[in-house]
């Protein structure tokens, strides 16, 4: 099995009549119900095996090829890749847990196919999880659950489910613990579902709840240790924050295929659409919003085999940062599909509007947008000058963002909650001195090295106001939050030129000829921080020009390896149907 494997499955079930029939999933979402036939085709394929670590029995190995997976399921329907995808979200509490769980117990379930839940939120707690009124209490050997955990996606379905809950009545970050509960090994009305939730997107997803009075768990059903539950929880967060953004990497693909299809078959005016410069400037800003997405995506999910002790960090930014950017790119792909944008029953485009909708609930998932964004702005001070411990030489993100390069087996012992570092971002001095030494001669060359300059500009301004940063509790100031939305784009623009210096193919072929994606980042970097950078429009004016010029060559400057095999593009082309 590969990820080339799973893309000709995916097409092959997208024909009228087969499990991935967008007429079939539109039903569903109309209709509010599961895709069980499209779940179902993915459990057939394998895809559970990804789910569960090698060590464990499974196929998952690396989190840029599960990374793969997800974003071609996304980019065929969002729907389903959530309902699917909650199951890697659900179990890794147990594999972070390590030998003080049920893990190989867990493993079994999931490889036969059985879908997990991850019971964290509760009924007016929000994103607080310290919030959680859950009890569990000793019983004989075991536990006694009381109490709800609502909204949860596979809570219905998922007769497992990993519950945070309140083990000490003072609760407090020691007063958590996880359990590994099924449902099926519970006494006849001591658990109860609680109705389906309707959403605005994703509405044949299962997002319903639980509850529990008196729910007996056996001793081993234990996850971790008991009082350990907030931190447990807080470091798998780091590693499904990651799993989300190839959520939006996939509406990406998606929306920017039924882009291209659009300006290469209308006419507005008499005219091509890119024959106008409106819309050649506004496709390409969006083309330039996947390609920021994908270098940020990309580089956190290499992080969490390189540096896993600097994942609070990185896994906050891409979290808080590739959602919102991809919101952004649909936004502007709505503007010119126009009517077609949220009008149903569209021929080819009638999906746009689902797949929008859909899109809004990622920034929710592990974690708002906000409350990513707070976390980040509450480690700054540990990140500002005079605190960063020094990073080695093979932490360079040039290093493990090598073509060729294997990462190191993901050991999540190496997880912290408190970073010592970014080796991201402090990479972008060295990266951005790099750019502007080769300034060359031609027009190219030198927009190029100016944009790295702003940039190195811009980091250092971002340095100076983190060096005045003291340790604060409670709520981030909203000068925090802006400083903390400053270093997200500081560091996408640090992820560019690593992913550029690292990858030698991306500075020739459409997109890398004169550098014209590289510029195209790093002006929308720049923009996003206030910043007018000259040149700026016509980078984006090409771009646009080769979306439809360039036929046939996917929209991404990646090449994600396969999960078995060799290195092969992440992205899937969307035929409009």
């Amino acid at each position: 099995m590969s990820t080339a494997d799973l893309e000709d499955r995916l097409a092959e079930w997208s024909r009228p009549g087969r499990p991935f029939d967008p007429v079939l999933l539109t039903a569903h979402d109309e209709a509010e119900t599961f895709p069980a036939e499209a779940c179902a085709a993915l459990d057939g394929w394998g895809l559970p095996q990804y789910y569960v670590p090698v060590r464990h029995g499974g196929r998952q190995e690396r989190l840029d090829a599960l990374h793969a997976l997800l974003r071609r399921i996304a980019a065929r329907d969002m729907t389903v890749a959530v309902a699917h995808g909650k199951t890697f979200l659900g179990g890794v509490c147990v594999w972070v847990a390590g030998e003080d769980c049920p893990a190989d117990q867990l493993a079994r379930h999931i490889l036969a196919g059985e879908p997990v839940a991850w019971g964290l939120t509760e009924p007016d707690g929000g994103s607080d999880l310290l919030a959680g009124s859950l009890t569990a209490t000793r019983h004989g050997s075991g536990w006694r659950l009381s109490g709800r955990k609502w909204p949860v996606n596979n809570a219905s379905r998922g007769n497992l489910m990993c519950v945070l809950a309140r083990t000490d009545p003072q609760g407090g970050p020691r007063g958590f613990t996880v359990f590994l509960v099924d449902k099926r090994a519970t006494a006849a009305g001591t658990v109860r579902s609680l109705p389906k939730m309707p959403t605005h997107g994703i509405r044949g997803a299962d997002i319903s709840g639980v509850e529990f009075h008196e729910a007996w768990v056996p001793a081993d059903g234990l996850v971790g240790t008991v009082g350990g539950g907030i931190e447990l929880v807080l470091k798998a967060l780091q590693l499904t924050r990651i799993a989300c953004v190839a959520l939006s990497l996939g509406a990406g693909d998606h929306a920017l295929g039924l882009l291209r299809c659009f300006l290469g078959e209308r006419r507005l005016h008499g005219r091509d659409p890119v024959d106008l410069p409106h819309v050649r400037v506004t496709a390409g800003r969006a083309v330039a919003r996947q390609f920021l997405a994908e270098a940020v995506a990309h580089t956190a999910a290499r992080a969490a085999h390189q540096v896993p002790e600097e994942l609070s960090v990185v896994s906050a930014v891409a979290k808080a940062f590739v959602p919102t950017l991809i919101q952004d790119q649909l936004r502007l792909i709505g503007d010119l599909l126009g009517a077609r944008s949220f009008l149903t029953g569209v021929e080819g485009y009638g999906g746009f509007a689902k797949l929008e909708r859909d899109h809004q609930v990622v920034p929710l998932f592990d974690g708002s947008t906000w409350v990513n964004r707070s976390g980040l702005a509450s480690v700054l001070p540990l990140l500002r000058p005079g605190r960063r411990a020094a990073a080695a030489a093979a932490a360079s993100p040039v290093h493990w963002l090598l073509e060729d390069h294997r990462p190191t087996p993901l050991d999540m012992r190496r997880l912290r909650l408190m970073p010592p570092r970014d080796s991201v971002l402090g990479a972008l001095p060295a990266l951005a001195a790099e750019v502007m030494q080769q300034e060359g001669t031609s027009k190219a060359e030198a927009e190029t090295a100016a944009l790295a300059r702003a940039l190195l500009t811009a980091w250092e301004r971002l340095d100076a106001d983190l060096a005045d940063l003291r340790p604060a509790g409670g709520v981030p100031s909203t000068a925090m939050m802006r400083l903390a939305e400053r270093y997200e784009w500081c560091f996408a623009g640090a992820a560019v030129l690593a992913l550029h210096r690292a990858r030698p193919r991306l500075h020739s072929g459409p997109w890398g000829r004169d550098g014209v994606w590289l510029r195209g980042c790093l002006a929308l970097v720049l923009e996003g921080m206030g910043y007018e950078p000259t040149g700026s429009v016509p980078v984006y004016d090409r771009l646009g020009s080769l979306l439809t010029t360039a036929q046939g060559v996917p929209v991404s400057v990646l090449d994600v390896p396969d999960p078995d095999d060799p290195v092969r593009d992440g992205t899937v082309e969307v035929t409009v149907a």
